[in-house]
């Protein structure tokens, strides 16, 4: 936090939400100016194909400076634009909140207030009565039995975006930026007392969810590979029970033809075939794994950001 930033940053990601931005600011800022202290509002436009832009720059235009829109130069995904408005949020407390409504945001002050009653440095959101499809719970609920693997930290709710983080978690996160990461636990391995709040959930006003079921196993993927080689060492050990199996396998076909004869070994052709169906594929799953964490490694040691920002608009004179 600079010497004069405000003691609030609210960071913003937006992805082709132009029929609720303007929705989202109005309750916004309602629950902000009740606060009582300095804030800040940062939407990052996420590479909308929309009117998304437009519309966050008026309302930066009316919002007297207290408003920031970071213009991404191409679609990066949810937690790269959450980590470019982090890098321009200057408050004490930093919020993260979607922009489709479904996170109300008059909830934060729960969260504040939880904060700072508890001296937590991270408070996360559990979201009562979820107004999502059975199979986004369903996916959701696998991101976050990982992530308790993953962390170690146990908490209820990991894929709400409604979270608060403190300034010192803040600047820990920004100052290593990675390509492949989940912020919830990134932010974990920077901070010693983590929180949780339940709060209500609202059903998406505008069409259905930006977050595809092809997104959360992206994220899935993300989660299994940037914060454990667990899944390394499963596949060593799943491919010596394999050798093994295999092994016992060609030992009792070759007893089976010598003891049987060849007639016997023609017709478990069809059971070698499956086994052999079996080895193939998991190979192949192997592999790609392996390529999940090359591919991640490759990125990092390119050098590449993260995310590329276009501009930052403070509205008009600012």
């Amino acid at each position: 936090m600079t010497a004069n930033g405000p003691a609030l940053s609210v960071v913003i990601p937006c992805y082709n939400e132009e029929a609720n931005v303007g929705t989202l600011w109005e309750r916004l800022k309602r629950v902000l100016d009740g606060l009582g202290r300095e804030y800040e509002v940062i939407f990052t436009d996420d590479g909308s194909t929309d009117g998304t832009l437009e519309a966050l720059r008026r309302i930066a235009d009316g919002a007297g400076g207290r408003v920031a829109v970071v213009e991404l130069a191409h679609n990066c995904g949810q937690h790269r634009a959450v980590f470019a408005g982090m890098s321009q949020a200057r408050g004490k407390v930093v919020v993260t909140l979607d922009a489709d409504l479904q996170n109300p945001p008059e909830e934060i002050p729960a969260l504040l207030e939880a904060m700072e009653r508890n001296g937590w440095e991270v408070v996360g959101s559990v979201r009562r009565n979820r107004q999502d499809s059975f199979l986004r719970k369903l996916a959701s609920g696998f991101v976050a039995r990982l992530a308790r693997k993953m962390t170690k930290v146990d908490l209820r709710d990991w894929g709400s975006m409604l979270r608060a983080y403190s300034r010192e978690v803040v600047d820990q996160m920004t100052k290593h930026p990675e390509h492949s990461t989940y912020i919830p636990a990134l932010a974990t391995m920077y901070a010693k007392r983590v929180g949780e709040v339940e709060v209500t959930h609202e059903g998406r006003k505008d069409g259905p969810s930006r977050y595809s079921l092809g997104k959360l196993m992206d994220l899935y993927l993300d989660l299994m590979t940037s914060f454990s080689d667990a899944p390394l060492k499963v596949l060593f050990y799943v491919g010596v029970w394999l050798a093994v199996l295999g092994f016992l396998l060609a030992g009792v076909l070759l007893a089976g033809r010598l003891l049987l004869g060849p007639e016997w070994a023609a017709e478990g052709v069809f059971t070698l075939f499956s086994v052999l169906f079996f080895f193939v594929g998991a190979q192949f799953f192997a592999l790609g794994l392996i390529g999940q964490y090359i591919t991640r490694i490759y990125r990092e040691v390119r050098k590449r950001p993260p995310y590329v920002i276009k501009e930052v608009y403070r509205g008009e004179g600012e």
